[in-house]
């Protein structure tokens, strides 16, 4: 039987699809990516590498080789496997020392801070985009204007955190952090197209949070202005809120990855 989400759009498009292209030739280094979680935004700017795409559905041997689970992002590195994003990010810094902008303070406390929200981000505000993205009234006991209100609670959280001025969350150079938000941030259009919107109050009408909710409009500005994410997000034809695998009815319920 084929699986519920086989038929999802498999490539990437827009300029994404472009970068795709650029990096199809071999090199040592291959990432394997797919057009929902798109190539690491930091890549370009640190090293060449071969860019395979993955239907997730329709996974290539060579990926099952390296990595059993078929997980995306796989980073092949001297034909050893690396996965996850953050863990990606953090080795490409130690791998290739001398790229910049630097993902990682040199001071230990700020570095280990910035660990903090990042896990923030990935434990916290990515599991509550989707659960908002693909919350299906008909099934569920919680309303959307809930799943809304979590959501936009949880980028308050991450926003309070910011450096004061920015623009970038430690000021005026992006870091791990912002990279690893970009890529749901740049796609907060989709609760417009969805789910009647995000939320997210326009300039001088976020009333006692105002001070914050303009830190990331500055913020957001940013990260959309930043070639390196331009060229590595999909046209928003792709977006879709009817995924019907496992893990996404879990994260519309809030539970846990099965």
């Amino acid at each position: 039987m084929a699986h519920p989400d086989s038929d999802l759009y498999p490539e990437a498009t827009g300029l994404a699809k472009a970068v795709v292209d650029r990096h199809s030739a071999p090199e040592p280094l291959v990432l394997y990516s797919g057009w929902f979680c798109p190539p690491e935004i930091i890549l370009g700017d640190v090293c060449r590498y071969q860019y395979v795409e993955v239907n997730p559905y329709h996974k290539p041997e060579s990926l099952l080789k390296l990595n059993p689970r078929g997980l995306v992002p796989t980073l092949q590195y001297d034909n050893k496997p690396l996965y996850e994003s953050t863990v990606i990010c953090e080795f490409l810094e130690d791998a290739y020392p001398d790229h910049t902008p630097k993902l990682l303070p040199s001071d230990p406390y700020e570095k280990a801070k910035l660990r903090i929200w990042t896990d923030f981000v990935t434990s916290r505000i990515i599991p509550s985009f989707h659960r908002f993205l693909q919350f299906q009234p008909e099934q569920f006991s919680t309303t959307v204007d809930k799943v809304r209100s979590d959501f936009l609670e949880n980028i308050l959280q991450f926003t309070m955190e910011m450096e004061k001025e920015g623009p970038f969350f430690l000021g005026k150079d992006p870091s791990l952090i912002d990279f690893v938000m970009a890529p749901w941030a740049v796609r907060l259009w989709v609760f417009d197209h969805y789910k009647g919107g995000a939320g997210v109050p326009p300039p001088d009408e976020g009333g006692a949070d105002e001070d914050a909710w303009a830190r990331w409009r500055t913020w957001l500005a940013a990260v959309r202005e930043r070639k390196s994410i331009k060229e590595t997000t999909s046209d928003w034809e792709n977006a879709d809120n009817t995924a019907q695998s496992e893990l996404a009815k879990a994260t519309r319920e809030g539970k846990g990855v099965p």
